[in-house]
């Protein structure tokens, strides 16, 4: 998780895009990103999505 969370502090603009366009029931609320709160952020993504937080991790990884 140490690697995503890295990622997610450096690129959170492009990824909350992706992640838009990957999941459309996404809304800004659900990724309001706060440091130090990355696992609260992956349980609301993954509660919209439906995704494991595997999952997740994963398409964000790969971005």
């Amino acid at each position: 998780m140490k690697a995503t969370t890295d990622k997610i502090k450096g690129n959170w603009n492009t990824i909350k895009g992706k992640l838009k366009q990957e999941y459309g029931e996404l809304t800004d609320d659900d990724l309001t990103y706060e440091e130090g709160l990355e696992d609260e952020l992956m349980g609301r993504i993954q509660k919209k999505t439906g995704k494991t937080k595997e999952e997740v991790k994963n398409f964000i990884d790969q971005l």
